[in-house]
């Protein structure tokens, strides 16, 4: 009697213990996810110039608290958030500063680059002191420069990014085109720099697209997102010529939240 009751009492616990094991609907319990561990590597379009909200301890790197890294690590609760994204930064400056927090615990990278190596900025610069011819033809050089030397900078920053977090998703974030063409504009740069501007940035992402595939990671395309919100539009999500100066051409924080943000998340 007593041997049978010690069965009935196993048997029992077997029972129980199987149903916390299989959870109410009798599927085997998965293990709990493993938290995020984030870095955010880039320029100022992922740390966030001109969306203002700036950490002061981050400097001249302009940090924002509304940026889309560290809008997503807000609303995610990553394990640890890493942003050592930085204003101005080109791909060396990349492999020099920001990549030490990566190791084979890294879960997630995002990262902006490329546009200050074209030397995108100069060449804004040019289009908007200059006349429409030195505008298309600065426009020129970047989109030889985009085509023939930077690939190979890209490169380097995504296989050392690889090396470093074999383990993470990586996703290469865009930039957007600047000006909605025959728009609301009526004083400014004519509508020929206009779309200088727009085909280099195109050129811009569609190599960079290229480099993020041949290495195996996302490419977060904001082109669209940033669509009817270009300067010229009637709701633009990027600043014209601005003060502060280095603000201008950067996402505002809409442009950060609407446009960033949820590419990134779509891909994180």
């Amino acid at each position: 009697m007593k041997f049978r009751r010690l069965i009935t009492g196993a048997a029992t616990a077997a029972l129980v213990l199987g149903a916390s094991l299989l959870g109410p609907a009798g599927a085997a319990a998965q293990p709990a996810a493993a938290a995020e561990v984030y870095v955010a590597l880039g320029d100022s379009y992922s740390s966030g110039v001109g969306a203002g909200n700036y950490d002061s301890g981050s400097g001249n790197c302009k940090r924002s608290a509304n940026a889309y890294p560290q809008q997503w690590a807000a609303a995610n609760s990553p394990s640890a958030f890493h942003f050592t994204a930085c204003s101005g930064a080109r791909t060396t400056d990349v492999l020099a500063n920001q990549l030490g927090p990566l190791n084979s615990s890294t879960t997630l990278v995002s990262i902006s680059i490329g546009g200050n190596d074209a030397g995108f900025a100069d060449a804004m610069q040019t289009c908007v002191l200059q006349s429409t011819a030195s505008c298309v033809n600065r426009m020129g050089v970047a989109n030889n420069y985009i085509s023939n030397t930077l690939p190979a900078q890209l490169d380097s920053v995504y296989s050392e990014i690889r090396s470093r977090a074999p383990q993470a998703r990586v996703v290469v974030l865009g930039y957007p085109r600047i000006y909605q063409l025959n728009g609301s504009c009526i004083v400014g740069i004519s509508e020929q720099a206009r779309g200088a501007i727009n085909n280099t940035a195109n050129h811009l992402s569609d190599i960079t697209s290229k480099r993020a595939a041949d290495h195996g990671f996302s490419y977060g395309d904001v082109r669209s997102a940033f669509t009817g919100h270009e300067i010229c539009s009637s709701s633009p999500w990027l600043h014209s010529v601005t003060f502060p100066i280095g603000d201008s051409y950067h996402p505002t924080a809409a442009g950060q939240t609407g446009g960033y943000l949820p590419v990134f998340a779509s891909h994180a």
